[in-house]
């Protein structure tokens, strides 16, 4: 094959936990009759709140053919790239097992927000219940140099609260606030989706929403943005160029010796954003990971609706329409036209795979 798969999974693969029923039709096209894929696949989800073994195992029970941790990646993967951060210590926001996620990227002191306000428990006051009997604060003798945002976490009032007082206070929180401590320490964060799809009729708030309210927070205590050190996750740019080394690193295993030309985005953008991504060392790491095109294909079984009106004039300002992504992307809109809309992810195979001329 020269071409490659990057699937996304909600909305596409499953609802929620339930399956989408072309997914397990689709896939067993996509493999042969021991399992093995025809074609070299990445599932690229902005989930971050498990390791990539447990979704390679949903993934596996799901579809019904078997998913390894190297064909997916999840919305903190490329964190694996940032190694300058990995030996700081870092306060990680999210749910699900926080600190395993981290050390599995490579971080060696990361702090949950749960340990930060067990160590200063004057901090989070918005429930009475949770105040604490006693006021004492602990002495903390960390200095937190940076903020990992891995997805939307379960109390925002307390993660909301104990980021801004990090970011204020320059990795010190339990100290005054100082304004004029900016830009403030690193903030990385992984997966932008203001909205998600799960079993309700109607689009869920995903992290991008509460970064939404930590980036207003911010600005209305202060007067300033907030600044990212990176935004990783789908639609960014990082996001696409590690899939695609995953992608390059399967072909290779199996020692298929086509290059791969083209990349399906089945469910998501190929659209990449005009993001300011400072250099890193990952780049020279991933300069070799360029294929000639990437197309999207689109389905209508998640978020997307093919029923919703589209400006007449795509040419006028992103910002003059509803616009559902990151503050810090901005796309060209002709370039958020998807390439195909089809029904399901079935489809989606049958027609990449007419595309190509595929014959399994």
């Amino acid at each position: 094959p020269s071409f490659g798969f990057l699937f996304d999974i909600d909305g596409v693969l499953v609802r929620g936990k339930t399956p989408i029923p072309a997914a397990k039709t689709a896939f067993q096209k996509l493999v042969n009759s021991r399992g093995q894929f025809l074609v070299p696949v990445v599932f690229v989800t902005n989930a971050g709140n498990c390791l990539r073994q447990k979704k390679a195992d949903q993934l596996s029970h799901l579809l019904g053919v078997p998913i390894s941790q190297d064909q997916v990646m999840m919305s903190h993967s490329p964190l694996r790239m940032f190694k300058r951060y990995h030996e700081k210590c870092v306060l990680v926001s999210g749910q699900g097992p926080l600190l395993d996620i981290a050390q599995d990227l490579g971080f060696c002191q990361p702090i949950t927000i749960e340990t930060l306000r067990e160590k200063h428990p004057l901090l989070d006051v918005v429930d009475h219940d949770r105040r604490p009997n006693v006021l004492v604060s602990e002495y903390f003798c960390f200095k937190i140099l940076s903020v990992v945002l891995f997805g939307e976490p379960v109390r925002w009032e307390t993660n909301l609260q104990l980021i801004i007082d990090v970011l204020l206070t320059s990795g010190y929180p339990g100290n005054p606030y100082h304004h004029e401590n900016y830009p403030h320490i690193p903030v990385l964060a992984c997966n932008m989706d203001l909205m998600w799809v799960a079993e309700a009729q109607s689009p869920r708030f995903g992290h991008g929403t509460f970064m939404v309210c930590l980036e207003n927070i911010y600005k209305k205590i202060t007067g300033k943005d907030l600044k990212y050190e990176a935004l990783v996750g789908k639609p960014s740019k990082l996001t696409y160029q590690y899939a695609e080394y995953l992608i390059r690193a399967q072909a290779a295993e199996r020692q298929w010796k086509q290059p791969i030309q083209t990349l399906y985005a089945v469910g998501g953008s190929a659209a990449l954003p005009q993001d300011d991504e400072k250099g890193n060392s990952w780049e020279t790491e991933l300069a070799s990971a360029a294929a000639a095109r990437c197309r999207s294909v689109l389905v209508c079984t998640g978020v997307y609706n093919p029923h919703t009106e589209v400006p007449l004039d795509t040419r006028e300002s992103i910002t003059e329409t509803v616009f559902h992504g990151h503050r810090d992307f901005r796309f060209d809109p002709g370039l958020v036209e998807p390439h195909h809309i089809v029904p399901d992810v079935d489809a989606a195979v049958d027609l990449v795979f007419q595309l190509e001329s595929f014959a399994p």
